[in-house]
Order: structure tokens, then C-alpha cells, then sequence
């Protein structure tokens, strides 16, 4: 099975758990907004700002989650000062709509020296959100222990955004029932029904079609 064919078959397995409302709605707040088209100062009024094809977010964290390092489009897109992340955990810039689950399976494999990849949502703190397709990986020293974690985030795909929000609303709601071992319970289904892992899903989506804009 191709990496497309893997998309579009978990695609249509997720899709069959979301009602028509529900996929209408996620949809509409997905692109309800303007993209950003300069470098200018993101606004308050704004609720939607998207990454540009040359974007790349970085940063690194120790051990524990805290920031040790942003680059200039991390201040940028997060909203905050250096001095004003610098030492805090990285989820100050976390989305309510991320679910619980999606954090749970990062930590679980960057521990055990995997990168990992994911589409993920985040605040700025402007008040806007910004979607982004990160990679995770782990830092080490000379002994090869690690020490602490990179994270590079990219423009997402346009499928990608389209698809994992009618995912992670349903994730969540899964959560707000029965927990993260409901969501997990969730997303290993839909999986297994595909035929596919989460890895082989993931890059699908952001190798298919445009940028999001």
C-alpha cells in the first residue's frame, strides 16, 4: 500500500466515526481566517496565523520539557520574548484542542531516543493560533545519553490540517469520556483497521499536495 493510499484509507475509516456536522464544523474553523502575509507584528485581532513556506520554528528543551533555546521565528509565531520563555515548559504555547493523547505518545518515544512527528496546534500569545507539522528529536552528549530535545516545526500540509482536526476532535472527545487510555484505545483502532502505523500516516499527509495557507 502506497503512503497516499495509507492516507486516504485511514482518511475514510476516521471519517465514518465524525457526523457530518461535526467534520463541517472542525472544517469551517480550520480556515476561518486570512493567511499571514508579512513578517509585521501579529495583531490581536487576529485568530488564525499561518507559517510561510520558508518558516522553520526551533527550539530545544531539557530533559524536563523546559525551553532552553528559541530562533527568531519562535518569537515570532509563539508571540513571546526570549526572556520571557526561556526556562518555562514548552507547553505555554499549547492548544486546548490538542488532545492529551498526541503529548502522551511524544514523550513516550522521544524517551526512548525515537523522533517523532506530529501536526500540531499551537497559541501564540497574541491570542492567535498557528498550525504547524513538527519533528522531535532527541539531543545527546558525548556518552550518547540525552540530554534534551530539538524540535523543528514546518508549514503543514493542507490534507494534514484538513484530516487530524476531525482526528483530534475526536480524540478529545474520546478523552473528555473515558480519559487518554479512551483516545488511545481511539486512535489504535482506527489504525489497526487501516493497516497502517502512526508514523507511516503522519509524513502521508504532509508529503500530499499544497502548503497551508
Amino acid at each position: 500500500m502506497s503512503n497516499l493510499a495509507t492516507a486516504e484509507e485511514l482518511h475514510n475509516t476516521f471519517s465514518q466515526l465524525i457526523s457530518p456536522n461535526e467534520a463541517k464544523q472542525e472544517k469551517n474553523k480550520a480556515h476561518s481566517t486570512a493567511p499571514l502575509k508579512s513578517r509585521s507584528p501579529l495583531k490581536q485581532e487576529s485568530k488564525e496565523i499561518y507559517l510561510e513556506e520558508n518558516s522553520l520554528i526551533t527550539s530545544k528543551t531539557d530533559l524536563k520539557g523546559l525551553i532552553t533555546y528559541g530562533n527568531a521565528d519562535f518569537v515570532h509565531f509563539s508571540g513571546f520574548k526570549e526572556e520571557e520563555f526561556l526556562g518555562k515548559p514548552h507547553n505555554i504555547i499549547r492548544h486546548k484542542d490538542m488532545p492529551q493523547i498526541a503529548f502522551k505518545l511524544l514523550w513516550d518515544n522521544i524517551k526512548n531516543g525515537k523522533e517523532f512527528f506530529a501536526f500540531v496546534k499551537n497559541n501564540s500569545r497574541t491570542q492567535a493560533f498557528y498550525w504547524v507539522f513538527a519533528n522531535i528529536t532527541p539531543s545527546y552528549d558525548k556518552q550518547k545519553n540525552i540530554i534534551g530535545y530539538y524540535s523543528v516545526r514546518r508549514r503543514p500540509s493542507k490534507k494534514g490540517i484538513a484530516f487530524i482536526s476531525d482526528v483530534y476532535a475526536k480524540l478529545l472527545q474520546a478523552e473528555a469520556q473515558g480519559g487518554m487510555n479512551a483516545s488511545l484505545a481511539l486512535l489504535e483502532q482506527m489504525l489497526k483497521e487501516a493497516q497502517t502505523t502512526y508514523d507511516e500516516l503522519i509524513i502521508a499527509l504532509q508529503n500530499t499536495g499544497e502548503g497551508y495557507h
